[in-house]
C-alpha cells in the first residue's frame, strides 16, 4: 500500500512517514501544494493524507482538481480550522474523512486501515485466504494458528495481494505499492519477494499463481 503525506510542518510530516513506514505502508511526502497535486495526479496511490493549509495551493484545491481529474483514492483531510463548515466543504468536495489538530497518530492509523479495506471492498479488520489470516491491525500474519515471520516488504507484497484477493495483480502494480517517492525496486526484486513468500505459505496450503504475461494470484494451493 502505497500513501501520499501532504503536510508543510516539518516535525509533523516526519512524524507522519514515520508512523506510516513503522506500519508498513510506502510512504511519500510534500510539503507544497503545486508539487503535492502533481504527485497525485502522477502516482499510483492507495490513499491521501492532506493538509489544508499549504504553501502555493492549500488542501481543498488539490482535492477539488485530483477528483475532477477522476483520481478516487481514499483522502483524509488534516485542518487547524476547527470549524463545521470548512469540514462540511472538505467532505462536499470529495474528502472521506477528516482529522483536527492536535489528533492522535494512533487515530490517525485506525483511519487509514479502515479507509484502505473499505477502498478494497471490505470492512473486516482480519483478511483470510484458506489457513492464512492477517490481522491489518496488529499487522500480524499466522497460517493454520501459527505465526509466519516475514519481512516488511514481503508483508506488504502479501497484504496487496491479499486486498486484491482473487484478481491478477501485475508487476508494475506491486512496485507502485512498495516504492515511496525516490525508492527503486525492480521486477527481479518482486520474483525475490515472491519466491520468498511462497517457500513460507505453501506449507499451509496458500499459494502464490504466476499468471504469465500477466502477473501473480493469491490462492488456497
Amino acid at each position: 500500500m502505497r500513501i501520499l503525506i501532504v503536510e508543510d510542518d516539518e516535525v509533523l510530516a516526519d512524524s507522519l512517514v514515520r508512523a506510516m513506514v513503522a506500519a508498513g505502508y510506502a510512504a511519500d511526502h510534500a510539503d507544497d501544494g503545486e508539487v503535492a497535486l502533481a504527485m497525485l495526479l502522477d502516482g499510483c496511490y492507495d490513499l491521501a493524507i492532506l493538509d489544508i493549509n499549504l504553501p502555493r495551493m492549500d488542501g481543498l484545491a488539490i482535492l477539488r482538481h485530483a477528483r475532477a481529474a477522476k483520481k478516487t483514492l481514499p483522502v483524509i483531510l488534516l485542518t487547524a480550522r476547527d470549524s463545521v463548515g470548512d469540514r462540511v466543504l472538505g467532505l462536499d468536495l470529495g474528502a472521506d474523512d477528516y482529522l483536527t489538530k492536535p489528533f492522535s497518530v494512533a487515530e490517525l492509523e485506525a483511519r487509514v486501515r479502515a479507509l484502505l479495506r473499505r477502498g478494497q471492498g471490505g470492512g473486516a479488520a482480519t483478511l483470510t485466504c484458506g489457513s492464512l489470516e492477517f490481522d491489518s491491525v496488529g499487522r500480524r500474519v499466522t497460517l493454520a494458528g501459527e505465526v509466519v515471520e516475514l519481512s516488511a516488504r514481503e508483508l506488504a507484497v502479501l497484504e496487496t495481494l491479499l486486498f486484491r484477493q482473487g484478481k491478477v495483480v501485475s508487476k508494475e502494480q506491486l512496485i507502485e505499492s512498495l516504492c515511496a517517492w525516490g525508492e527503486e525496486v525492480t521486477p527481479n526484486a518482486i520474483e525475490v519477494y515472491m519466491h520468498r513468500l511462497r517457500k513460507k505459505l505453501e506449507p499451509g496450503g496458500v499459494g502464490i499463481r504466476t499468471v504469465r504475461g500477466l502477473g501473480y494470484l493469491l490462492d488456497k494451493a
